[in-house]
């Protein structure tokens, strides 16, 4: 793994090495082996623009080492060279740190760059997205805005149940505050049938349940 990561870290350093020892395996000779290492840093030419340094952002990411995954990050100098879905999830995380550092407008520009980046491969990923607008706008006033991106992600499809659950509930939430009763009962129902793990979410359904069968409709 640590050989790995030297590798994609350093790539540039690494495709220059092999066209010098591929040209001074020209001049002594051995054409073959130059051609094996001309193709070695073609290859890795690519791979340096059209994936960069993603698969270890993604790794500090998981780890929760987030000051680790901003500076892999920032190493990707030419996202718009990216594979599509592979620059749809660059500005998706540029988005999330984005929402970290309280910038919510870098962070709904970085997620709307996501969602025009989307190919056929990665749709399922489009509904986690539109997820994210949506609780972005919500953060920024844009109540209406959020709600409307928040129904189109449920219809879109999103994956996971914890993150599902938490849309459920809060549409539950805009449409009692809209007074829309019965549709905020129907979104709450759809929560808690999908038996969420997360504490915090847990927490507001527990809490939810306390009151919605006092709100008539």
């Amino acid at each position: 793994m640590k050989v790995l990561h030297f590798y994609i870290l350093y790539r540039l350093p690494i495709i220059i090495i092999l066209i010098v020892c591929g040209v001074l395996s020209h001049l002594f000779g051995d054409p073959i082996l130059a051609w094996i290492l001309y193709f070695l840093a073609l290859i890795s030419l690519l791979l340096y623009f059209l994936i960069g340094t993603m698969r270890i952002v993604q790794e500090a990411v998981s780890d929760g080492d987030v000051d680790k995954a901003i500076v892999y990050l920032n190493k990707i100098k030419f996202p718009r060279l990216l594979l599509k879905s592979v620059r749809s999830g660059y500005y998706m995380l540029q988005s999330n740190l984005n929402m970290a550092s309280d910038d919510l407008n870098s962070a709904e520009a970085n997620i709307r760059k996501s969602l025009s980046t989307k190919s056929s491969m990665d749709g399922e990923l489009k509904g986690t997205s539109l997820m994210q607008l949506g609780f972005i706008q919500l953060k920024q006033g844009k109540s209406k805005e959020a709600r409307q991106t928040l129904i189109e992600a449920v219809k879109t499809g999103i994956a996971d149940k914890e993150n599902l659950a938490a849309v459920y509930l809060q549409l539950c939430n805009m449409e009692l505050q809209r007074q829309q009763n019965k549709m905020g009962k129907e979104y709450f129902r759809k929560a808690k049938a999908l038996k969420p793990k997360s504490e915090e979410i847990v927490k507001q359904i527990q809490m939810m349940d306390k009151n919605i069968s006092r709100i008539p409709g």
